[in-house]
């Protein structure tokens, strides 16, 4: 599975894609089969708005206890939010969503940001 992600330009706030529109939470993001060809086209729209997010890119997505969560701990850290305080950003709203994150194990790579630093 795939999400597409970038941060907001105005504010820096990590995002992701659903559905035509940037949305500020992980576990509302859409996902997509690591085949679908809607993956490259949010993508291709993402990169199509300079204005508005810098360098989306695609990240792998497993299925964790209760949700799912990014594949990267790297990945997992930019969709909690600032994780210098639990009581802080995102992982302080709490849910099911958070806590499948903050469930899920291991710190593979995203083959998606590795993808887009060979692009460069």
């Amino acid at each position: 599975m795939k999400a597409l992600t970038a941060n907001r330009l105005i504010d820096g706030e990590v995002v992701f894609w659903r559905g035509g529109r940037w949305i500020e939470t992980f576990p509302e993001a859409e996902l997509f089969a690591d085949d679908d060809p809607a993956a490259q086209g949010a993508l291709a729209v993402g990169l199509a708005q300079p204005t508005v997010v810098v360098e989306p890119y695609l990240i792998d997505v497993i299925e964790a206890p209760g949700g799912f969560a990014p594949v990267s701990y790297r990945e997992r850290l930019r969709a909690l939010g600032p994780t210098n305080e639990p009581t802080h950003g995102k992982q302080a709203e709490g849910g099911a969503g958070v806590e499948a994150i903050l469930a899920a194990t291991g710190a593979a790579r995203s083959t998606g940001r590795v993808d887009l630093i060979r692009r460069k």
